[in-house]
């Protein structure tokens, strides 16, 4: 994955996750997260109960955003990717837990589960590169 992409996703902790149910309707939830940089995979903790977690089971496709946790107005950056949500028994869900609890550990005390998004598409907008500046990472171009 582009390194710049990878900066960015390594700075900030919080994603905006979006979904589908079968029923067509789109559900939006926020997420702590942490990066897999060696499987292009965005980590995230939820409980089993959730209404996303229901979702995801049924329909795994998710697209999302990533702002800066500090906005700059006058700097437009962030990111917007898709992705699929994999299986907890999954391979690269077994270094799952051990990476997001390294990134937040006040993690441990809260119950639920570590879900793996496969990352296939990003588009990274940093107008601190150039105005319109975008990187477009795809799984499938690697």
């Amino acid at each position: 994955m582009n390194e710049s992409i990878l900066s960015f996703l390594n700075k900030q902790t919080c994603a905006t996750v979006c979904c589908v149910d079968a029923n067509n309707h789109p559900w939006c939830f926020s997420c702590f997260y942490a990066v897999d940089a060696k499987n292009g995979l965005l980590l995230f903790k939820s409980s089993p109960g959730a209404l996303h977690v229901d979702i995801l089971r049924s329909n795994p496709k998710v697209a999302g955003t990533i702002l800066p946790d500090k906005l700059n107005k006058l700097l437009v950056k962030g990111l917007q990717f898709n992705g699929m949500v994999l299986t907890n028994d999954h391979p690269h869900s077994e270094v799952a837990s051990r990476i997001y609890l390294k990134r937040h550990p006040v993690a441990m005390a809260i119950k639920g589960d570590i879900y793996c998004i496969r990352l296939d598409q990003v588009k990274f907008t940093d107008n601190a590169l150039g105005f319109g500046k975008k990187i477009i990472w795809n799984r499938e171009a690697e």
